[in-house]
């Protein structure tokens, strides 16, 4: 089968579904190759499926908590089965639902690993549509990333070493875990787990969890994780990981000098993701890589072949799946002659421990660091009408802004709803809107919203209302 084409996209993430839909949206003949199924990483193997299980674990908190709100429960309980069920037709329904939009922009969808033969061939190997090629005016990759396994001895050996892929496939839970990484990933399970009733130890390199977050997000996270019972080794160096003669599993580590060992059932990599390009044959195609170790592009996703373009992780400039799907615009823009530069100045992160975790910008340290002169203002959820209501007295919003202009310049927040409140600190920093103008804006009360608003206004010498 030959196809002819203004496009082909390499791989059906959230950067490459979203570039052939706005491809095809524009006019163009676009060819889509995939292995797996639509959605990428994001869809079938991170954020969905672990935000499913977020859900069913704080759903569980929720219920063995319930006296608090009047409702009796004498013996709550939950079913792993189900949670996984429910996660897994959560994702079937959205998968279903990008292969109708392929479908209706009349994308041709090709199934199998697509291999560039030149700059302007496609051929789709080891799939359904195995032998298929494509020849196309352009080409955006989109393969994303792998789970990366660090050269730790005996990790790679190990039967009992998972990495986030086959934690999102248990049959079951293990009576207790060691997950080796205190980043996004590794926290994020480390909530799931132990919500789960699994005795959770996290072994991290940095001197905190969530290092790059701010830090009082970094000293309320730490102090909510500890109240969960989840142990937290920080600044620590695993060297080795053996399988016990009893099916149990051993980590190895140095802290401070000192050798230390931690033994579970069960170890979860949780060291990264690392660009996924094995399929194609750089050298030959005259790409290079980046000092991310990720496909070099410009500011237009052009790579050092100037018809062939890169978006999301195989890039490596933001591991997000919001960048992926952004990146994919810009190519696409370029593609069609529109000459547009990507901007990643602001750029939203949320983190889905329990609570949440979001923040864009610079933190107070870094910002400090810049030589940037600040006002911080904060607002603690213990002091909004709506947090109450829910039960939920965790947590802070904290608003940076320039001290001379009042010009909002970056927002951290944990607690409830934070990876949905963090848009309004976004817009105000990509329109440079001040304090004073999030101020002077009615936010509807009771609602989670509010604590922006008084955090906003902790910047500014009136300061917060509600707040002594």
């Amino acid at each position: 089968m030959k196809i002819e084409g203004d496009v082909v996209v390499l791989g059906g993430g959230p950067g490459g579904y979203v570039a052939a839909i706005v491809a095809a949206k524009n006019g163009l003949n676009t060819v889509l190759v995939e292995k797996d199924n639509l959605g990428g990483t994001c869809l079938n193997r991170g954020c969905i499926p672990t935000k499913a299980l977020v859900r069913s674990s704080e759903v569980y908190e929720l219920v063995k908590e319930s006296e608090d709100f009047g409702i009796f429960n004498e013996s709550p309980s939950f079913d792993f089965t189900k949670i996984m069920e429910r996660k897994d037709n959560i994702v079937k329904e959205l998968v279903a639902g990008i292969e109708y939009l392929v479908s209706k922009n009349k994308i041709t969808l090709l199934r199998g690993v697509g291999d560039i033969l030149d700059k302007n061939t496609v051929v789709v190997k080891e799939g359904k549509d195995e032998g298929a090629t494509v020849s196309a005016k352009n080409i955006i990759i989109a393969t994303g990333s792998k789970p990366f396994i660090p050269p730790i001895k005996g990790a790679r050996e190990s039967k009992n070493v998972y990495t986030s892929d086959e934690m999102l496939s248990l049959k079951e839970l293990p009576k207790d875990i060691v997950i080796v990484g205190s980043g996004v990933i590794g926290m994020e399970f480390a909530f799931i787990c132990s919500a789960l009733e699994v005795d959770v130890t996290v072994i991290g390199s940095s001197d905190n969890i969530l290092a790059n977050m701010d830090g009082d997000v970094i000293k309320e996270i730490t102090r909510i994780s500890k109240r969960k019972k989840i142990k937290l080794i920080t600044g620590a160096r695993v060297e080795e990981i053996i399988d016990t003669d009893d099916g149990k599993v051993t980590v190895g580590f140095q802290r401070k000098g000192k050798e230390e060992t931690v033994t579970a059932d069960k170890v979860l990599m949780a060291t990264g993701r690392s660009p996924n390009f094995s399929d194609i044959d750089l050298e030959k195609l005259g790409l290079e890589l980046s000092d991310r170790r990720g496909i070099k592009v410009n500011s237009r996703l052009q790579t050092t072949v100037d018809n062939i373009y890169a978006i999301g992780d195989v890039t490596n400039i933001n591991q997000l799946a919001h960048v992926a799907s952004y990146q994919g615009e810009v190519a696409v823009a370029n593609i069609v002659g529109e000459d547009v530069e990507a901007d990643y100045s602001v750029v939203p992160g949320a983190i889905f421990t329990t609570p949440e975790i979001a923040a864009v910008g610079p933190t107070e340290e870094a910002a400090k660091e810049q030589g940037l002169d600040i006002s911080t203002g904060k607002f603690l959820f213990a002091s909004n009408g709506k947090a109450l209501t829910y039960g939920e007295r965790r947590g802070l919003v904290k608003v940076i802004a320039d001290k001379a202009t009042g010009v909002i310049l970056g927002g951290h927040i944990i607690g409830p709803h934070a990876s949905d409140l963090i848009h309004e600190i976004t817009v105000a920093i990509k329109n440079k809107l001040t304090a004073d103008q999030i101020a002077d804006t009615i936010h509807a009360h009771p609602t989670t919203a509010e604590t922006v608003l008084e955090a906003a206004m902790a910047t500014t010498p009136k300061g917060a209302i509600h707040s002594a």
